[in-house]
């Protein structure tokens, strides 16, 4: 690794850099990031952060089809934003954890700061 040497080391201490995470860790990152940044999926993580739904109820509150939302469901799940629960013949749907929150309310807030909103 090379650091611009315009960078005089008495204006800024050399700090050495950080390890990077393994690739293996930063691609599973990426698939996480690429199931959240869809708007539609990203609505249905909000509406989780409530607490647990079915697809029923997530196809009302987005006005979107049930097919459509097991399938946006399914594509957060296969990356572990959200998990399942089966109660008879409902799949009641939450978010997987407290990391998954934070990410969430996160990427909102600095969105809204970024849009002027906060």
């Amino acid at each position: 690794m090379t650091f611009d040497s315009s960078c005089s080391s008495a204006e800024h201490p050399r700090v050495p850099p950080r390890a990077l995470t393994s690739p293996v860790v930063r691609e599973r990152a990426a698939r996480m990031l690429r199931a959240a940044g869809d708007a539609q999926r990203l609505a249905l993580l909000e509406l989780l952060d409530a607490g647990e739904l079915c697809v029923t109820e997530l196809a009302v509150l987005t006005g979107d089809a049930m097919p459509t939302v097991s399938q946006r469901l399914r594509q957060l799940k296969t990356e572990g934003l959200v998990s399942t629960r089966r109660e008879g013949k409902h799949v009641h749907y939450a978010l997987t954890d407290e990391h998954v929150r934070s990410l969430l309310h996160n990427i909102l807030h600095h969105a809204a700061e970024s849009v002027g909103l906060r």
